[in-house]
This record gives structure tokens, C-alpha cells and sequence, in this order.
């Protein structure tokens, strides 16, 4: 057994069994890739994949043990190189983060600024989607980090770490009827058509349960990944959006208020991720600490066993 056909394994499991796919992001043939499996199979005695034809259809119960026994092996393998790459030249080198939109426009480009003038060879890649997507990332080993409000917490091989809180705000135009109310309320909101995030961003979910627990069902007429585009759509008048507050920028939103909503929505954290078990370099380290700077390098030692109730703020 060798290295390139962990790998592959690796790679055909990662890829939902696709050959095809596998073999394309490996850069060699398809008939190569099913050979190496294959001739691992018959030297391990017990077969990795259920078969139908060429057709790889399911993980045997073994192979379910040797696919995370090879995952586990290439993670250290990558631990070392980044150990070597560390001691060669600790201001070299990349770093890849998942973030939801939201957080790369609003949250990122200070600590990415600070983080530059410390670290300005090191090469910054961001990588966006929702945040279940942005999770894989960085199980995948495609992210160093992942950043998001909501869904991180759901996955065990993460440790997520709070990095900061924040409440949603209600916004409209400056002569809507809500902007008159020294106080709004969940009824005058759902009077009113609403725009806001997409299911698995920016804590909708936190959203929807206040509203059902008031027995109200709101109008929500235009969903969105992204707080610039809601705020577009209510300028043209689709609706009360609801997002976060630090997405609102008084005096650059032209037209636009936000109202205070942090006595309707309950507070939200945004989180930080990276692989349980991964090594992080000096500068993913710094990059953490400017994130959630309440985190020191004593703490992180401890986090690595640590239940993830601990983490919360």
C-alpha cells in the first residue's frame, strides 16, 4: 500500500463515490484510479467500495474504518509539511478561509488588514458559500478556517470558537411607517412585507422561531445570501428587511434607516472554525487571535478535548 492510493480512496470517498470526478481533480485516468483501488483492496483482504459493474454504489462497514483510518493518516502527513514549512520560513505561506458574505464584507477587512501588515507573504485566499458548505471547506482541507453564524456548532470534527455578538436591526426607507415607532414590534413588522436571509445564513433560523412563537406568520417576500442585495430591494421598496447591524453603514446606506430589534431577536454569535486535530501555523494562529481576540495560544492548547459547551461565550 502507498500514498497514492490513499489518496484516492480519499478522494473517490470525498467525491460521493464519482470516479470520474475523483480522477479529474487527481489530474490521472479513471481506469487508473479504479486499479489502485483495486490492488489496495486485495492487499488489505477486504473491499473498500460495494460495486455494481464499474459503478461504485455504497462504503462497505470495513470500508467505513479504512476510509477514516486513511483521512486520519493524510491529515497527519499534511501536519507534518506544515510543521516543516513552519520552521523553514514561519512568515511563508497561504491561508484559505470559508466566510458567508456577510462576514467578508463587513467583519473581515480590518482583521484582514492588521493581519497583512504582520504577515505580508503570506497569501489569503477566501472562499464563499452558505455555511454547511463552508464546513466541508475546511473538513475537505480546502480552508484553514471557517467563519459563520450559523450551522459550525453541528459538526463534532470542528473546533468552533465564539469570536463575537451581534443582533439584527430592522431597516426601511427613512419615510416608512416604522421608522415613525419609538419602539417597534413583532406585530408591526409582520404587517409589512418582509426581506431578509436565506434559511441557513446570518441567524434566520433565530428569526423564525420568534416569529412562531408569537403565533405570527410574516410575509417574507424575497430571501437573500447576501445584506447589500436586501438592502437594494428595500430602497425600491419590496419590503422591511431584517439583517444584521453590522451590515447597516449610517451615512452610506443613503435613504435607509435601521431600527433597533435587539429586544425582539435574540443575540447571535459568529463563530470561528478550523479541523479538530489540525496543526496551525504561527500566522493562522495571529489570524485567530485578531478574530476572536478573546482566545490566547494557552487556550487553544486546551480546546483541542474540550466538550463544545465550553466554547460558548
Amino acid at each position: 500500500m502507498n500514498l497514492q492510493q490513499f489518496r484516492y480512496v480519499s478522494e473517490v470517498a470525498r467525491r460521493g463515490l464519482n470516479i470520474s470526478e475523483a480522477a479529474a481533480a487527481l489530474h490521472t485516468s479513471q481506469p487508473g484510479v479504479s486499479r489502485q483501488l483495486r490492488e489496495l483492496e486485495r492487499e488489505l483482504g477486504s473491499e473498500i467500495f460495494v460495486r455494481q459493474g464499474k459503478r461504485l454504489t455504497a462504503v462497505t462497514d470495513a470500508g467505513r474504518e479504512i476510509v477514516a483510518g486513511i483521512d486520519r493518516i493524510l491529515a497527519e502527513i499534511g501536519n507534518l509539511k506544515s510543521v516543516g514549512q513552519e520552521y523553514a520560513d514561519s512568515a511563508k505561506g497561504s491561508l484559505a478561509v470559508a466566510v458567508t458574505h456577510t462576514q467578508a464584507r463587513y467583519a473581515l477587512p480590518p482583521v484582514v488588514t492588521e493581519f497583512k501588515k504582520h504577515f505580508p507573504h503570506v497569501r489569503l485566499k477566501l472562499l464563499q458559500g452558505n455555511p454547511h458548505q463552508l464546513a466541508r471547506h475546511v473538513l475537505d482541507g480546502d480552508a484553514d478556517f471557517a467563519i459563520a453564524t450559523e450551522a459550525l456548532m453541528e459538526y463534532p470534527q470542528l473546533i468552533t470558537l465564539p469570536a463575537y455578538q451581534w443582533h439584527h436591526c430592522v431597516v426601511v426607507p427613512a419615510s416608512h411607517p416604522l421608522a415613525k415607532m419609538k419602539r417597534i414590534t413583532l406585530e408591526a413588522i409582520a404587517e409589512h412585507p418582509i426581506v431578509t436571509y436565506d434559511p441557513t445564513f446570518a441567524g434566520r433560523t433565530a428569526i423564525d422561531r420568534v416569529f412562531l412563537a408569537r403565533g405570527l406568520t410574516p410575509d417574507i417576500v424575497l430571501t437573500a445570501l447576501d445584506s447589500d442585495v436586501i438592502k437594494s430591494y428595500v430602497t425600491l421598496g419590496l419590503g422591511v428587511g431584517i439583517i444584521s447591524e453590522k451590515a447597516f453603514r449610517p451615512g452610506k446606506d443613503e435613504g435607509l434607516v435601521a431600527l433597533d430589534a435587539a429586544h425582539l431577536f435574540p443575540t447571535q454569535t459568529t463563530r470561528i472554525a478550523f479541523k479538530r486535530g489540525a496543526y496551525l501555523r504561527g500566522y493562522m494562529v495571529e489570524f485567530l487571535r485578531l478574530f476572536a481576540p478573546r482566545f490566547r495560544i494557552e487556550d487553544l492548547k486546551q480546546l483541542e478535548a474540550a466538550p463544545r459547551e465550553s466554547f460558548e461565550i
